[in-house]
């Protein structure tokens, strides 16, 4: 292997898959990353790709969800990462078209904004019921978990738009995801010994969570449509890099720490279908 060479793969961040365009000559990159600065081909595909200079000893290859990421020190020349690229062909094509087609296998659908309209919570379907009745103590919404099939009771008249029962809904989602959001981190930060400050509720369309030095976390309230088994990996990850920085064996042995089974909630992760809002 090149002595250059490391590569890496971090599909932890879901987001639009790499855009796709005919491989003809003079025809856009059949895998372009929507920061493209760069443009290569690989075995005879058109791959355009984000570059970086970074603080780093070696050449760094990312296959993420919005295409490939290629860093490399500031003393590395182009015609090295090109080599460098050369050699990993076959990985990075392979990459690239497997999280194309994660993404197109689980394209998420637009939610109908109705009554009697279902949405996933905490991995649960719930029927969302307008009941012009109630203000459900001035919270706009509340939850029969008892029922066979739980339903979310909006205080809204039948004559609703969808716009309103999209942000009603919305309203109480967000509510439940720092509820549950901060119970999760409190349950966690114990047990890795560190202390976070502050959470701050991200609607980012291509992360699930971030951490700072600080103790500031962010996380992305769409979570609350997953499993908590789920959520609780985002939360171990997340609290995690306030020891470790970086994405390091020593970083994922904290993670394995509170989660042992954390690599197969990791894939679930990536697996799941989030319901597309709009």
């Amino acid at each position: 292997m090149h002595p250059l060479l490391r590569f890496t793969l971090d599909l932890f961040e879901p987001a639009p898959e790499p855009e796709a365009a005919p491989a003809e000559p003079g025809a856009p990159a059949l895998f372009r990353h929507p920061r493209a600065n760069r443009e290569t081909r690989l075995s005879g595909t058109s791959v355009a790709y984000e570059f970086k200079r970074a603080k780093r000893r070696s050449i760094g290859f990312v296959v993420g969800p919005e295409g490939l990421v290629v860093r490399a020190p500031q003393w590395v020349t182009l015609r090295e990462v090109e080599s460098a690229l050369q050699e990993k062909s076959a990985w990075i094509l392979r990459k690239l078209g497997e999280t194309r087609e994660r993404h197109e296998r689980l394209l998420p659908q637009p939610i109908e904004w109705r009554d009697g309209t279902t949405i996933p919570f905490l991995g649960q379907a719930v029927t969302v019921l307008l009941d012009p009745r109630h203000a459900f103590d001035a919270v706009g919404a509340q939850l029969k978990a008892e029922a066979s099939s739980p339903v979310l009771q909006v205080g809204l008249p039948h004559a609703a738009t969808p716009e309103q029962i999209r942000d009603a809904v919305q309203a109480w989602l967000m509510r439940q995801a720092r509820r549950v959001f901060i119970e999760r981190l409190d349950h966690f930060a114990p047990q890795l010994q560190v202390h976070w400050r502050k959470l701050t509720l991200s609607n980012a369309g291509t992360r699930w969570g971030s951490a700072s030095i600080d103790g500031s976390i962010r996380l992305n309230w769409r979570l609350i449509h997953l499993h908590q088994s789920v959520i609780d990996y985002v939360v171990a990850h997340e609290l995690s890099h306030l020891r470790v920085m970086d994405h390091s064996p020593r970083f994922w042995d904290t993670v394995g720490s509170v989660l042992p089974d954390y690599a197969a909630l990791r894939r679930q992760l990536k697996d799941d279908a989030v319901p597309r809002w709009q």
